[in-house]
């Protein structure tokens, strides 16, 4: 009784579905086969029994296979009898005069020579010499087989490349699939784990696509009022923001059809397959309207046309773009079809792709301000086991400038720290140094440094501390550390940077001093330079050209910009090479007046200078208020208790003083000015 049970409860497993395949190998099988089975039972024999056989008059006749180099042995029927009735052998070769007993290999000339010797040489002249017949013969059945062979393997090496090609056994993949869409399905019962709650710090893009996703489950609401829903939205934002997260959220929320594929998924090496898959993902779509189309890295082949100098190389891809412009919104109607895109060059995407009516929106998804970065951090601290001491808020100010995959990298790499070391939970040292690892790489704990080295990077350091600290356009810092990490960074500066869209000229001069500092420190301090302040000079170079070039912050040139995102110039520069050899004077001198400037503060702050370097000879790592103590106050920041007054005195709502740890919360961008010396 137990064992029925058992066996009812048993979940029945899939039976295997019949696979077509096998006919191919089995019809293969049986070619082959037929062809290397012997077609007569013939015996194979030496010319010594053969000239026996004839001395003994048993052999009837012989045929000589003229293009096979073989020669059949015929035998008379009472020798073939006699032998078939002495044979001891449950089988024997011989059948009876139907076909050759016997064969042997042998060329036509040699047998007649043969045959020639043992007529002369024979002693019975009552002997009768069988006759003998010369045939041509054909094996037309392995000429066959070797045409069905041949055949057979190119169509098996053709049908491997179209499956690679193809992307496999699934959609598009057959030999006659290539052609169709490559799109991932998710219908109403497809379970998506994602949903608007998972994403955090990207409230403003969340609004829209929440609205995207409202018109289709509620299109009355808006129909009644003339609204119409829009064609297409496009998500726009660096690296690791959470463009894809978004879009999985809008699979996960919408219950309608939801179509996922990459931009790359319409480019093949064969004409016509991007195009003809656009307009089969389109005639899907349409089938299961409402739905949302959702293209991933759309500048694969978004990119602006006609851009190429080489004549005719990116046809296909523009062929592809024309089919998608067209099907967007050209005279045939996709109603209730929703197109969403993402990607992290906007700059480069056709005009005619990103205008209203294909994509109607433009959703900024830009880097979360401390708010955003203290939701996320909140969204992936949830499955982890951290201590109660963990405090998100804290951990946004620790991360000025971090994307979401970045949150989502440091409490991953925390927790992989915290069981490095068996503990029970992941503590805020843990955080910390998941976070120096995420901005400065692995510590290189076994690095051997020499003194002389060790020296030099923390009076590099010291250097942009010193100037960063001074100059009032500068960010204020957070920590610096002359801990190896990462490839080649000895050490590096970690800073917060303002909440600020615009810069002017003061305040890009002052950061040029602060890249700077590490250079000069050296200068001054050692009389000679290194290869420290390579990264440095980089970014001083960049912005002392971006200056001049593009934002027209000198005088000499004046106020032109040569600024070409979709590269309308090519290869050659939009101004002549006088213009060219101002603008590399002009970088020179405004480089040479930002280290003039630099060097000036460094040798008015040298006993500071030589102060902190000593410090962090000792310590290491030293962070803002090891920085308070030795400089003391910042002199631009404003005075806490000031501003706390002010508040108390206009009155406003409780709970709004602020502290030397939210001082610095607005920030955003970069977090780290990071040195790789090269030694």
């Amino acid at each position: 009784m137990d064992n029925k049970e058992k066996k009812g409860n048993q979940p029945k497993l899939p039976k295997p579905k019949f696979n077509f395949y096998w006919i191919y190998i089995i019809l293969i099988a049986i070619i082959v086969g037929a062809y290397f089975m012997p077609r007569n039972n013939a015996e194979k024999i030496q010319w010594e029994k053969v000239t026996q056989l004839i001395n003994e008059g048993k052999v009837n006749k012989f045929i000589v296979v003229q293009n096979q180099g073989k020669v059949e042995v015929f035998l008379t029927e009472r020798a073939s009898k006699e032998l078939v009735k002495g044979s001891d052998r449950n089988f024997f070769p011989s059948t009876g005069n139907s076909g050759p007993q016997y064969y042997f290999h042998m060329t036509e000339q040699t047998f007649v020579n043969n045959i020639n010797v043992l007529k002369e040489n024979t002693q019975n002249q009552q002997l009768i010499m069988p006759k003998y017949e010369i045939e041509p013969r054909e094996d037309f059945l392995g000429a066959i087989l070797q045409w069905v062979l041949l055949f057979g393997l190119l169509i098996l090496v053709w049908m491997f490349v179209m499956r690679r090609m193809g992307g496999g056994a699934g959609a598009g993949g057959q030999i006659f699939n290539i052609g169709k869409s490559k799109a991932t399905l998710f219908e109403k019962d497809t379970k998506v784990n994602v949903t608007f709650k998972d994403v955090a710090g990207l409230d403003e893009a969340k609004v829209e696509i929440m609205e995207i996703v409202d018109f289709l489950k509620n299109p009355k609401k808006y129909t009644d009022l003339g609204g119409k829903i829009p064609k297409g939205a496009l998500l726009v934002g660096p690296p690791g923001t959470g463009k894809t997260l978004l879009a999985k959220a809008v699979a996960g929320e919408a219950n309608v059809p939801f179509f996922s594929l990459s931009g790359s998924d319409f480019v093949e090496m064969f004409v016509g397959v991007g195009a003809s898959r656009v307009r089969d993902l389109f005639r899907q779509a349409k089938e299961k309207a409402p739905c949302i189309i959702f293209i991933d890295e759309i500048d694969a082949i978004g990119r602006a046309r006609g851009k190429n100098l080489v004549q005719g190389a990116n046809d296909e891809r523009e062929n592809t773009l024309n089919q998608l412009l067209t099907e967007m919104d050209g005279f045939t109607t996709n109603s209730g079809v929703i197109i969403l895109a993402a990607t992290n060059r906007p700059d480069i995407l056709d005009s005619a792709l990103m205008r209203p009516g294909r994509f109607d929106r433009q959703i900024s998804i830009d880097k979360p301000d401390i708010i955003g970065r203290e939701a996320i951090f909140k969204v992936h601290l949830q499955p982890i086991k951290v201590n109660p001491d963990v405090n998100a808020r804290k951990l946004a100010e620790q991360t000025p400038g971090f994307a979401g995959a970045e949150i989502a990298n440091v409490c991953n790499e925390a927790a992989l720290i915290a069981a490095r070391r068996n503990g029970t939970d992941v503590i805020m040292k843990d955080f910390q140094d998941a976070i120096d690892r995420v901005i400065g790489g692995l510590e290189k704990k076994n690095k051997l440094i020499s003194p002389d080295e060790k020296k030099i990077v923390a009076y590099h350091e010291a250097g942009h501390a010193i100037v960063g600290w001074f100059l009032e356009h500068t960010d204020p810092l957070v920590k610096v550390t002359i801990v190896p990490r990462g490839v080649a960074a000895l050490g590096y500066a970690q800073y917060l940077p303002k909440e600020q869209f615009l810069y002017t000229k003061e305040q890009l001069l002052d950061h040029v001093c602060g890249l700077l500092g590490g250079r000069v420190a050296e200068d001054i301090t050692f009389g000679r330079i290194s290869t420290g302040a390579q990264n440095d000079l980089e970014r001083t170079t960049k912005i002392a050209y971006n200056m001049i070039t593009l934002f027209g912050m000198n005088e000499v040139i004046g106020n032109v910009s040569f600024y070409d995102p979709q590269n309308e110039y090519g290869f050659t520069k939009p101004y002549s090479d006088s213009t060219a050899e101002k603008i590399d004077i002009e970088v020179r001198k405004f480089i040479d007046f930002a280290y003039k400037r630099t060097k000036e503060l460094l040798l008015e702050k040298k006993e500071k200078l030589e102060e902190v370097a000593q410090l962090l000879l000792e310590k290491e790592i030293l962070f803002m208020s090891d920085m308070e103590h030795i400089l003391g106050r910042r002199p631009f920041e404003p005075d806490i208790e000031e501003v706390n007054a002010e508040i108390v005195s206009s009155g406003t709502v409780e709970n709004t003083l602020i502290d030397n740890a939210t001082a610095d919360s607005t920030i955003k961008e970069e977090s780290k000015e990071e040195d790789t010396p090269k030694v």
